[in-house]
């Protein structure tokens, strides 16, 4: 019997690192991970970078699975592919599920204001970081995120809180802790719960992930 090909994208600026954790047997699935690209300009439209994101798959109806606004983005690559399933982990089906938070910010488009250059040069600031939470997520941040660049930065950000998309992409499968931080299991619709599950499940809670992943993907 052929493998199943199942694409993964990460996290806003994460690399493929972040599923390391993650347990499929490989008999049965055929592994690629999609690592984030620059994007042309500030301008550039999520379309059009989502095109390019696809160049990378190389399969026929692939499995994609996006975690955060890699979820966003494999939905979005899903309008101009054929596939079979799309699944996202800790992310959001629609704009909706945005919390006010976040919606705020659009709205007075103080997330203009975030310091990506601090991200960018995350190791510049470590003596800054004086308690044991925020230098364990400095450690995160220096081992999972890649793409650190303040162009990408910007144009992530912008991109997910001005995601133009009012109503679900059918099928989609949505894996969410209801402990997230970032995006409130609240807000969230019809997800499989994961108990305990932070933003960063994909880390700590990666073998209760990994049996939902393989079960939703047995057709």
């Amino acid at each position: 019997m052929a493998k199943i090909p199942i694409y993964f994208v990460p996290g806003l600026a994460a690399s493929k690192k972040i599923f390391e954790y993650l347990s499929l047997p490989e008999d049965i699935f055929d592994i690629h991970f999609i690592e984030w690209i620059s994007p042309l300009s500030l301008d550039e439209t999520m379309q059009s970078y989502a095109k390019r994101m696809c160049d990378y798959i190389k399969h026929e109806k692939p499995i994609l699975v996006g975690v955060s606004f890699g979820g966003v983005m494999v939905q979005e690559m899903s309008k101009l592919i054929a596939i079979k399933k799309v699944i996202i982990i800790s992310s959001i089906k629609n704009n909706e599920e945005l919390p006010y938070r976040l919606k705020l910010a659009k709205k007075t488009m103080a997330y203009k204001l975030i310091p990506v250059k601090m991200v960018e040069n995350i190791e510049d600031y470590d003596a800054y970081f004086f308690t044991d939470f925020l230098k364990k997520r400095s450690e995160l941040y220096k081992t999972y995120l890649s793409k650190r660049d303040a162009t990408y930065l910007q144009w992530a950000i912008h991109n997910l809180l001005n995601w133009k998309q009012a109503t679900n992409i059918e099928n989609t499968i949505h894996i969410h802790g209801n402990k997230d931080e970032v995006f409130p299991f609240k807000n969230i619709k019809s997800p499989i719960k994961v108990d305990n599950g932070t933003h960063i499940m994909i880390l700590d809670k990666a073998k209760t992930i990994s049996k939902i992943l393989i079960k939703e993907c047995n057709f």
